[in-house]
């Protein structure tokens, strides 16, 4: 029994030996090794990677308040964004809403000893709640929206400069105020990357309609759906959310906050077919049955059409005649995908407003790369719903729940495959 226990301490010595030899040199290989693998700029160690491989542009875009007349007011919820260029980038804002000082913090007695308001960096204000119509998620009728809206129009928020025109400084340079009128709750903003006469789109949720407008905003062209008349046909929407175009101009409109289709449309705007059938949340599994179907993006060299079922969590991806073909699961709660964004590269990136990050998979739904944060400073998030990049890859980023626009610039030195490429405009340079 001595004996044994010498030869396994003899032999453990050894072991303890030869071990720290090759974790040794483990450690130096790894002390040398640049750290590729996750860091956005690569070779850079230490820090707080929260950005990834973006800068955020602290003094961009101009308020709202800068305009004339205008100091006491600010943007409303952010609900979309999109770069024609890097001088030219078209802003929804859900109208605007008063300025109002951070309040001190203070006790909630009435709550609880300990609870104070606000805490640590948290919003002191839901732009998305305090803008007209309020949420207005799904299942809501817009005819609703101002009766649950708790705000009075004209004190605490109001209804102008809900599409804006803002160059590379952050210049305003144009709001066309023409429309206010018009617009219920303004959705989502694009241009058809394949149309060399750049019409301006807007969806207006509430209204059930998309909207096709000349570049200088001067004149309606197109109206697609049936203004305040839900349905689910080549003529109705109920409550649209996003478009997308393949090379040919053939546009899909996601149908939407209500319905649960993907209607399809040729470059002339008539329709030609839909799908989708309402399914059952939050673990609906049957293909081609969806519940909010609140992002799309199409590949332009498959034809395939990438459909974000938000209220099941997950991408359906199907062919450009509605043929299912194959899906992928973002997670169970609190997972919220918002939008999905196809660049030149045909990796997807989605943004998910649960968890406040961006998120890279190739078009079979694995997951690359993943960055972000929440909050309410300069480069966090909170509600994304609105993303666009421009031909010099700057990011924009359009955020419901804090009430505004952010720009990012890539960061020196960043790892290109952790940019969101560059989109496809085919039709301009």
């Amino acid at each position: 029994m001595k004996i044994r226990t010498i030869a396994i301490a003899t032999l453990s010595a050894a072991a303890l030996v030869t071990g720290w030899q090759s974790f040794s040199g483990t450690v130096q290989a790894q002390a040398q090794k640049p750290a590729n693998d996750f860091a956005a700029v690569p070779g850079e160690i230490g820090g707080q990677d929260i950005f990834g491989p973006y800068d955020v542009v602290k003094t961009w875009p101009k308020d709202l308040g800068t305009l004339p007349g205008n100091e006491k007011w600010t943007s409303g919820a952010g609900q979309s964004v999109f770069a024609e260029s890097p001088d030219r980038i078209y802003v929804l804002f859900r109208g605007e809403l008063p300025v109002i000082k951070r309040p001190e913090t203070q006790l909630l007695s009435s709550l609880g000893a300990s609870i104070q308001f606000p805490v640590g960096r948290l919003p002191y204000r839901d732009a998305t709640v305090s803008s007209p119509p309020g949420a207005g998620g799904t299942g809501g009728e817009p005819a609703d929206g101002m009766k649950l809206w708790k705000g009075t129009l004209g004190v605490d928020a109001k209804w102008e400069h809900c599409i804006n025109v803002i160059d590379g400084k952050g210049n305003i340079i144009e709001s066309w105020t023409q429309y206010d009128s018009i617009l219920k709750r303004p959705h989502f903003v694009a241009i058809n990357p394949y149309d060399p006469e750049k019409h301006v789109w807007i969806v207006d949720d509430h209204s059930h309609v998309v909207y096709k407008m000349t570049n200088d905003g001067k004149r309606i062209v197109q109206t697609l759906g049936t203004r305040d008349v839900k349905g689910a046909d080549g003529t109705h929407f109920n409550r649209p959310t996003y478009l997308a175009w393949l090379p040919d101009s053939t546009l899909f409109v996601a149908d939407g906050y209500n319905g649960t289709r993907v209607a399809k449309f040729d470059k002339d705007g008539k329709f030609l077919l839909d799908w989708g059938q309402r399914g059952t949340v939050p673990n609906e599994k049957r293909p081609g049955f969806m519940n909010n179907v609140h992002g799309i993006a199409t590949d332009p060299e498959t034809r395939r059409v990438f459909v974000n079922d938000r209220g099941n969590n997950r991408v359906q991806v199907f062919d450009e005649f509605g043929k299912y073909l194959y899906e992928w699961h973002f997670g169970n709660d609190p997972s919220d995908i918002h939008l999905l964004y196809i660049g030149a590269d045909r990796n997807v990136w989605a943004h998910d407003r649960g968890t406040s990050k961006m998120l890279k998979y190739d078009l079979q739904g694995r997951l690359l790369y993943s960055w972000g944060t929440w909050g309410d400073f300069a480069g966090g998030f909170w509600g994304v719903h609105g993303m666009s990049v421009d031909q010099q890859g700057n990011l924009y980023v359009a955020e419901v729940d804090n009430g505004r626009v952010q720009k990012f610039t890539p960061r020196k030195g960043a790892n290109p495959a952790y940019l969101m490429s560059r989109p496809v405009y085919s039709a301009w340079k």
